[in-house]
């Protein structure tokens, strides 16, 4: 399946509401275990993996790992961290990686292609959450299997909630900063961090002009690439369900002093660009 036809896809789905109380009459385990549930159902992730991945075998397997808080302080800014732990280099390597939210209005948060300069396939971002649900981070491999971890975040509001920033045509007006760190002196031969961060309202097109009460348009960072002196290190195509003011922690492997570059492309055809310098 084509990358453009995933992040195309748009599947609504109703939540169920889970009876809390239910649980006072279950073991204690099953009544704690239910808690950090919340609304969240595994009954979604059937027609979902079928939509974007007809016909595959997906495993739960250790090579991938996902992690997050249990429960989400705000459901428009949710810190998640995955990795795959596997040697970008070899020729089976797991270089694409999905990351998914069962029950968001469109499920998929993001597709991160890795490469070799990558250094090693580890992300820390944040993502929206319209309410409790599983979230999966899933690993392809070049021979055509899939290995996936997954974990039950309890969260509200991410995706229709009102604007932090307040007025949306303001925060269109402010979109295109960025921010790139990187560690100093760099550590040339290894996978070093750097962080990114670009202001973007990421408006998800759900969201209500408070005055009109009509849909605020959707305004929204589509695609990340990331190159060090030309050569491509990852890129990330992202919809509606990265946060506002996306924000990425990754790495990258130089190999001496040179220049790591971010270029950025929204679905209103804006592209934002930005460089560092990385000495040792």
């Amino acid at each position: 399946m084509q990358t453009s036809r995933l992040l195309a896809s748009v599947i609504l789905i109703s939540i169920a509401s889970l009876n809390i109380t239910a649980a006072l009459a279950v073991d204690p385990q099953d009544a704690k275990d239910e808690i950090y549930i919340g609304a969240a159902s595994d009954k979604l992730w059937p027609t979902l993996k079928e939509s974007y991945f007809a016909g595959k075998t997906i495993v739960e397997n250790p090579v991938v790992k996902l992690e997050a808080p249990r429960r989400a302080e705000s459901g428009a800014q949710v810190p998640v961290t995955f990795s795959v732990n596997n040697n970008l280099s070899d020729g089976n390597a797991i270089r694409k990686v999905y990351l998914f939210v069962d029950a968001n209005p469109i499920p998929l948060v993001a597709i991160y292609n890795f490469t070799p300069l990558s250094g090693k396939a580890q992300v820390s971002t944040r993502i929206r959450m319209e309410t409790d649900s599983y979230v999966r981070v899933i690993g392809e491999a070049p021979d055509g299997k899939f290995y996936m971890d997954s974990l039950v975040i309890r969260a509200s509001g991410g995706c229709a909630g009102p604007p932090a920033g307040g007025d949306p045509n303001v925060l269109r007006l402010s979109a295109g900063k960025i921010k790139m760190n990187v560690e100093s002196p760099a550590k040339y031969g290894e996978a070093n961090p750097a962080t990114f961060m670009i202001k973007h309202p990421q408006l998800t097109g759900l969201q209500r002009d408070l005055v009109s009460g009509g849909y605020i348009p959707a305004f929204f960072v589509q695609k990340v690439e990331f190159s060090y002196n030309g050569k491509p290190v990852m890129q990330a195509d992202t919809t509606i369900a990265m946060a506002e003011d996306p924000y990425l922690r990754f790495f990258y492997l130089p190999d001496g002093p040179g220049t790591l570059n971010v270029t950025v492309s929204d679905n209103e055809g804006h592209t934002y660009t930005h460089q560092v310098e990385v000495k040792g």
